[in-house]
């Protein structure tokens, strides 16, 4: 059994003083005959166990293959899907695991500030992670890695017969949405702005489609599911959430309307692994990232 520190260098000096004897036995002036084969005996011996602590130095000593890197990061609700294809390939390629967990990025950032221990946060927006660098909660930059847009939903049968995004605004509608602190009630209120000053608009859209929302949910997932189970006429979510759903129907929004969300990360300054969670977001942020994100639905950042 191995023993570290101080004990190990103890046994150096006698490694030394082995390697004097061996120089003696094999030296100058050597002895014949019964004296001879004795020395040239106890330098064989001596040769053997050098060599036998020469490997014991290198089994207690060398340096061990270092266990892979596992990182934690902290997603926005919307990135789950795409994060858990990114997760596995990354893995696959660097060896590092990550340990994915999603909410709300408003959410995320409360746990964070809490002391939650996460090495990566990917939040919906910039808010949230600008505002943990205000606090001094971040190592190194906020970095914007990906871009996504909005889209409007209906159940797949579309029961409440949506034929333009005017329509969120018409009477006896139920909308379901999210928690004003969730990012995507922030895009929301932007997106409703922008058709309220569209040609054709009605006068009292905004105010119209306020009073038709019905129950605010944690996270952006949970407006999504409210939509697919029948449970509202129509929820608004991230164009993510919808791309090659066959469970929701989509209603077009105008170009000139729709609004362009952008997805940034940090790293904890309490991360585990620092340089770990830094090699992530880099990755996440590059080409092999993107081109995971894409098949998600998203886009690059604006």
């Amino acid at each position: 059994m191995c023993r570290e520190g101080h004990e190990r260098d103890r046994r150096s000096p006698a490694v030394s003083r082995s390697g004097l004897r061996l120089g003696l036995a094999f030296g100058h002036g050597s002895g014949t005959g019964h004296r001879g084969r004795g020395r040239r005996r106890r330098a064989v011996a001596t040769l053997a166990a050098i060599g036998a602590i020469a490997a014991l130095l290198a089994t207690c000593g060398g340096s061990a293959s270092p266990a892979p890197a596992s990182i934690t990061v902290f997603g926005a609700a919307s990135l789950a899907d795409a994060l858990e294809a990114a997760g596995a390939a990354y893995r696959q390629t660097t060896g590092t695991t990550v340990v994915i967990a999603t909410d709300s990025s408003a959410a995320l950032r409360t746990q964070i500030e809490q002391g939650a221990r996460a090495d990566v946060f990917l939040s919906a927006d910039t808010l949230n992670p600008e505002a943990l660098a205000a606090g001094g909660l971040v190592d190194g930059e906020v970095v914007a890695f990906a871009g996504n847009s909005l889209a409007i939903v209906t159940p797949a049968a579309n029961p409440a017969g949506l034929a333009s995004a005017f329509d969120l605004g018409r009477p006896t509608l139920k909308v379901v949405a999210a928690g004003e602190a969730v990012p995507i009630s922030g895009y929301a209120a932007i997106l409703l702005d922008n058709l309220a000053a569209l040609p054709g608009a009605p006068p009292d859209l905004v105010s119209a489609y306020a009073a038709n929302v019905v129950s605010r949910e944690d996270n952006v997932a949970a407006v999504l599911a409210k939509v697919v189970l029948g449970e509202a006429d129509a929820g608004i979510v991230y164009a993510s959430d919808a791309h090659g759903a066959s469970t929701v129907a989509t209603i077009a929004i105008p170009a000139a309307a729709n609004v362009s969300a952008t997805y940034a990360g940090i790293v904890s300054r309490a991360a585990t692994d620092r340089a770990a969670g830094h090699a992530f977001l880099d990755w996440i942020a590059g080409p092999d990232g993107a081109a995971i994100l894409a098949t998600f639905g998203f886009v690059a950042a604006p």
